[in-house]
């Protein structure tokens, strides 16, 4: 469904009524576009921090940033100027050539999602025919920046942790974009406005705004929210950047605001993949009647809504963050490619078998949507015995076989013998 108003033919005529030539007002819109897309996603990560510093110190029952600023809302601000104050120091012997261009990659090949991604119906930076491989492709860009970060320093640690980066990264990309392959499959174009604006549900009429693929494709959804946890490198796969043990792992010899550049990207890495899942499987910018009103209200509506899944994504991670443990090197990798891949290639497998079943939309619906409640169950059964071995697990690394079983409780009789 394409929608009449677009924001770039709406700047074009504007500048072309204040006497510009076509081509000089073409170039003025793309341009002025193309600079408020790069410092929204800038500016938004102000916020992405502080939201994440209040949400974790009050599941914590901490207050968080109150001084700098009402609500401490400046504290991120704070600690920019301090990282843009300090020295940059660059190794020994150091590639100088990637490892200036490390930081500056890992920015950008987040920034640069920004270009297909809908934000209300007509606001889209360019709606392209291949926008969900596009998105494929500017992943490897970030897992290039993290190796060219890692083998320039002249570290062997940070060389490792940069082997380590492209065997989490990789594993659980694979997952991740066959789990972006359901809905392409299911609508026949990759899209991202057009796959926004199929998900919407009209009834008498008037859109409900309620027919998310999430609805058909749990499983799918699923898969691709476990793996951007994955790829944007939080908990519980955050083993590529665990300072308590890593020390910052393939960064770890950046400083000043090089160094702060990875965890720029890092956090509107995170926020950007909240906005992918919001508009593959969530329904991007529809929702209640954002059809049926005139077209600059629509789309400040549809911007409303967008906004509010995609924060809504975002403090779910921030949960998930600050609730559990990070997991082992070995159970990451094993749940990738033993778990996430065999699903993700079953669950692609069946929709396509799905979709050629006889009976009609109603008859190849529910298979997708049987197949894919099958993939949850599988996840959460293997997630359940994970979690209930962890339980279980003694502190010790090693157990002498005389002290299984005899850790209990002291017995009322047992008591009162030793006298307390």
């Amino acid at each position: 469904m394409q929608h009449e108003w677009l924001w770039s033919d709406s700047l074009i005529n504007l500048f072309s009524g204040l006497g510009m030539p076509d081509f000089l007002a073409t170039g003025l819109a793309f341009g002025l576009g193309a600079f408020i897309l790069a410092n929204v996603g800038l500016i938004l990560t102000i916020a992405l921090i502080w939201i994440m510093r209040k949400v974790l110190s009050r599941m914590q029952d901490r207050i968080g940033p109150n001084r700098v600023g009402r609500y401490g809302l400046f504290q991120t601000v704070a600690d920019a100027l301090k990282l843009l104050s300090k020295e940059v120091i660059r190794p020994f012997n150091s590639d100088f050539i990637s490892y200036d261009l490390a930081p500056v990659f890992s920015v950008f090949g987040v920034i640069m999602i920004l270009a297909v991604i809908p934000f209300a119906p007509g606001l889209i930076g360019v709606d392209l025919n291949i926008g969900v491989l596009y998105l494929v492709a500017l992943s490897s860009i970030g897992i290039m920046a993290d190796l060219m970060a890692g083998w320039s320093s002249n570290n062997k640690y940070a060389l490792l942790a940069g082997f380590r980066v492209v065997a989490q990264l990789l594993s659980y990309e694979i997952p991740m974009v066959l789990s972006m392959l359901a809905p392409v499959l299911l609508l026949g174009t990759m899209r991202m406005g057009e796959i926004s604006a199929a998900q919407g549900l009209h009834i008498f009429g008037l859109n409900l705004g309620v027919g998310w693929m999430v609805f058909l494709m749990p499983g799918a959804f699923l898969i691709f929210f476990i793996s951007a946890l994955a790829e944007s490198e939080q908990t519980p796969f955050d083993l590529l950047e665990a300072e308590s043990e890593l020390i910052s792992g393939f960064h770890i010899e950046y400083s000043g605001m090089k160094f702060a550049m990875f965890f720029l990207a890092q956090f509107i890495s995170t926020f950007f993949l909240g906005a992918i899942a919001v508009t593959l499987f969530l329904g991007g910018w529809q929702g209640p009647f954002v059809d049926n009103l005139p077209a600059p209200f629509s789309q400040i509506l549809g911007l409303i809504y967008f906004n509010v899944k995609t924060f809504a994504v975002y403090i779910a991670i921030v949960w998930i963050k600050g609730t559990f443990p990070r997991i082992r090197v070995d159970q990451m990798m094993d749940f990738a490619w033993k778990v996430l891949v065999p699903l993700a290639l079953a669950l692609i497998l069946w929709e396509m078998i799905a979709l050629k079943l006889p009976g009609g939309l109603f008859v190849q619906y529910g298979a997708v949507l049987v197949g894919n409640l099958v993939v949850i169950g599988v996840v959460l059964n293997i997630l359940a015995k994970h979690f209930k071995q962890e339980q279980v697990r003694s502190k010790r690394a090693f157990e002498p076989k005389t002290l299984i079983g005899t850790m209990r409780p002291a017995t009322a009789a047992e008591l009162a013998a030793s006298g307390d």
